[in-house]
């Protein structure tokens, strides 16, 4: 071997190092920038991506609840759980389990997801059945759900129909009875 063919195989070694080097710090670049990416992933992205799945949500005041993904909206998410529908607060949830690994943007979200929680408990009032509404604390009340305001919702509860109003900030879930 000639002097040539030695000195193009140190170029050659030297051109497969480089490109090696090259290769460790793109990995690392986009391992860098997949998680600054990730910090922008909400859970209601998740959520969203979840539609029509099986998950099992923690509740705070209620446990878990299993379920498949029906709708996802501004601040809460509607839950079918075998013959009861559950509908959520988002601030209520602890964990998700069986979640899709994908996120959908809330750019992509259409525009029925912007209506809040007080818009799903006025379909719940509009209906007249009864429901249990579950607190955060742990509590319950059985009866049926009269009017919704901005941030409470009236329920009516009891053979003696008092009146009980509760804030959505205590509000973990409201769960159909049928």
């Amino acid at each position: 071997m000639g002097w040539e063919d030695e000195l193009f195989a140190l170029f050659d070694d030297l051109e497969d190092q480089a490109s090696a080097l090259h290769a460790a710090d793109r990995l690392a670049e986009v391992a860098d920038r997949s998680r600054a990416e990730y910090q922008q992933v909400t859970l209601a992205s998740r959520l969203m991506a979840s539609i029509g799945t099986a998950v099992t949500l923690g509740l705070r005041g209620v446990g878990p609840v299993s379920g498949t993904v029906e709708r996802v909206a501004d601040g809460w998410l509607l839950l079918s759980a075998g013959e009861h529908d559950w509908v959520v607060n988002a601030a209520a949830v602890t964990t998700v389990e069986g979640a899709s690994v994908r996120s959908v943007p809330e750019l992509a979200w259409s525009p029925l997801t912007r209506l809040g929680l007080a818009s799903a408990l006025r379909r719940i009032a509009e209906a007249g059945e009864e429901c249990v509404v579950h607190l955060a604390d742990g509590g319950r009340h059985d009866g049926v759900l009269r009017r919704v305001g901005a941030d409470f919702c009236e329920l009516v509860e009891g053979q003696d129909r008092r009146t009980v109003l509760i804030a959505f900030t205590a509000l973990a879930a409201a769960q159909s009875r049928a």
